[in-house]
């Protein structure tokens, strides 16, 4: 005869372990929803972050190396409170993102230029850097969408392609505008007419979600460089 006593205390041990971990329940994540308001921002948090590269290596003339390391410092401690925190909060996620294209600015400057190795080499550089990390990203947890970004693990791949991926827009803006000739006027329309050749991919296509979300990202840094130095943010 069964002890009624002993099963009713394993219906409670089952009870408290489906409570603590429910079988069908969604991992959160610790990026936002990627809407309009997601695109408005990230356009804004990049152009913020260009102008205080800027400020740094140029208008304090701290040159490029010095402004680097202090903006990677500061990368560190954002994102570091980023994949520390529990939850998404708005006001982390988008100092990151700032810190990530503060970062992007000078070190796709200081490649490019202090190192001598030119626009077209530095963008290459970097465009098989953003594919090396995607790769390792999907390699080590099978999907590269930022939609499965929950775990310390999956935000250190996220924000290692983000960096890589906004120093790339930054040096794709000056190859394009500076070597191919267009200028920075030039460049900004071929960029838009680029976002815009993605938003129609789209809406009109099945191309993969996760590959129109990492080209649209690349393209508005991009944008973001090339209005900002033919707006006259940036001295030549």
């Amino acid at each position: 005869m069964i002890d009624l006593s002993l099963q009713d205390d394993l219906s409670k041990v089952i009870a408290r372990r489906m409570l603590a971990n429910p079988p069908d329940s969604p991992t959160m994540s610790k990026v936002p929803a990627v809407t309009l308001g997601f695109w408005i921002i990230k356009i804004a948090a990049t152009t913020l972050g260009e102008t205080g590269g800027d400020a740094v290596t140029m208008t304090l003339n701290l040159g490029y190396l010095v402004g680097t390391a202090i903006f990677a410092m500061l990368l560190v401690l954002a994102v570091g409170a980023q994949i520390r925190a529990k939850q998404f909060h708005p006001f982390l996620y988008w100092a990151a993102v700032v810190a990530t294209t503060t970062v992007g600015t000078t070190l796709a400057d200081l490649v490019d230029r202090s190192f001598g190795v030119g626009y077209l080499g530095g963008s290459l550089i970097l465009f098989a850097l953003v594919l090396t990390s995607l790769a390792a990203w999907y390699r080590t947890c099978g999907s590269v969408s930022v939609d499965t970004v929950a775990s310390p693990k999956v935000e250190l791949f996220y924000w290692s392609t983000i960096l890589f991926s906004q120093t790339l827009g930054t040096a794709l803006g000056d190859w394009l505008a500076d070597d191919g000739g267009l200028g920075y006027e030039g460049g900004a329309l071929i960029f838009a007419g680029g976002l815009v050749l993605v938003l129609a991919a789209y809406v009109l296509t099945k191309v993969s979600r996760t590959l129109l979300f990492w080209a649209a990202f690349i393209r508005i840094r991009s944008v973001s460089r090339v209005s900002d130095v033919a707006l006259g943010g940036l001295y030549r």
